[in-house]
């Protein structure tokens, strides 16, 4: 199989561009030509059971919010974001920059913490962990003021405060120490820093500003989903660290295969894309072509895909070592992980008799593939690690 050229940045940066690259992994599979991995068809039907049953046990009326970071706000049964709502001023607009903010920043610092790590909230005692953890985090660091100079306003995010951030305020606020370590701490300051620069750039003065970019891409009150990404995508580019560049611009979570050319996957900007969903249409905007976006190639999707057999190495065994995330393997992996959510989505829709407008790919993987494959590993793995270990920046993952 011979590469594929190089596509123009305006042909990556976007979900359509996500799409056609799993699907043109999809296709290598289906024709037993992709160098390291394999499916197993047969296991599509069991895949598609053990996500609608993981939907029916976690909403058994069947009633799916979707994937998004307010989910993790909510651990614990606590309503911090109704905390935050009732500090917010009436004003609708204000109200969804400071949402969309405070999702932005949480997103940005989302990328596997590593098992180890833990965080203490100090307003319950409670510990968590994981992308949980994270976002109680970042929800306290974002509240305590630490980002923001306008008195009685700590919510808000602004650009000088976010551009200057130090790597020891970060570890303060995420309690990181030699007792708890956090996987790719530098590397989540260095994203935000770079994003505060990006906000002074473009003449922001708050990260929760980057709504007003959004709504331009509005027709009245409707606004696509994949716009939200291109959006988001365009404006926040310069951020990615070591990336791949086309026409001067960085392309973010793209990377080369040997045979699938430049596949993108921009699976953080679309989980934030997914995360400002819910802000946006508090403030009336109805948010169409939902499953333009993709499913996310991240480790607990992917993972369980892994876990219950559809992909399998053709080697016969996993690597015990940990892959960097360019290895051809993981790109392989994460575009698989695609293509096969997009072939899975009406499976488990007719297993739950429910269409694509009730639930659309960002409901299943909330319902779904992603609680499932976090079950499934911890039933397989003490330590509820994912079935292949990749080497973390802190900007992927």
């Amino acid at each position: 199989m011979s590469a594929a050229p190089t596509p123009a940045a305006s042909d990556v940066l976007s979900a359509a561009a996500v799409r056609r690259a799993a699907d043109r992994a999809y296709g290598a599979a289906e024709a037993g030509s992709l160098r390291h991995l394999a499916l197993d068809r047969s296991r599509f039907e069991a895949v598609a059971e053990v996500i609608a049953e993981e939907t029916r046990r976690n909403y058994p009326d069947l009633r799916v919010p979707y994937h998004s970071r307010w989910r993790h706000f909510e651990v614990g049964g606590v309503d911090r974001v109704g905390a935050l709502g009732a500090r917010l001023p009436n004003d609708s607009a204000e109200r969804c920059r400071a949402k969309i903010g405070l999702a932005t920043l949480s997103v940005l610092l989302d990328a596997g913490a590593g098992a180890a790590w833990r965080y203490c909230e100090p307003s319950t005692g409670r510990r968590h962990a994981r992308s949980e953890g994270l976002a109680v985090a970042s929800f306290d660091f974002v509240m305590s003021g630490a980002l923001s100079r306008t008195q009685g306003r700590p919510w808000r995010i602004e650009t000088a405060p976010l551009a200057f951030v130090e790597d020891a305020e970060i570890a303060r606020a995420f309690q990181v120490g030699p007792d708890n370590p956090m996987v790719g701490l530098e590397g989540r300051a260095r994203l935000i820093r770079a994003a505060g620069d990006v906000l002074w750039n473009v003449g922001l003065g708050e990260l929760g500003a980057v709504r007003d970019r959004i709504v331009e891409r509005a027709e009245g009150k409707r606004l696509a989903a994949p716009a939200i990404l291109e959006t988001l995508l365009r404006l926040f580019n310069a951020i990615w660290p070591g990336r791949l560049k086309a026409e001067g611009l960085n392309l973010g979570d793209a990377w080369r295969h040997p045979d699938l050319g430049l596949v993108p996957f921009h699976k953080l900007s679309q989980w934030l894309s997914y995360s400002l969903i819910e802000p946006l249409a508090e403030e009336g905007f109805e948010i169409v072509d939902l499953d333009g976006l993709t499913g996310l190639p991240e480790y607990r999707n992917g993972g369980l895909l892994i876990d219950l057999g559809l992909i399998r190495p053709k080697a016969g065994a996993w690597p015990d070592e940990a892959l960097a995330v360019d290895h051809p393997l993981i790109v392989e992996w994460r575009a698989l992980t695609v293509a096969l959510l997009d072939r899975l989505a009406p499976r488990v829709r007719e297993r739950l008799g429910l269409d694509a407008k009730f639930f659309p790919l960002a409901a299943m993987l909330q319902g779904g593939s992603w609680s499932a494959g976090r079950r499934i590993a911890r039933d397989l793995r003490a330590d509820g690690r994912p079935p292949l270990r990749v080497v973390s920046d802190g900007t992927v993952f």
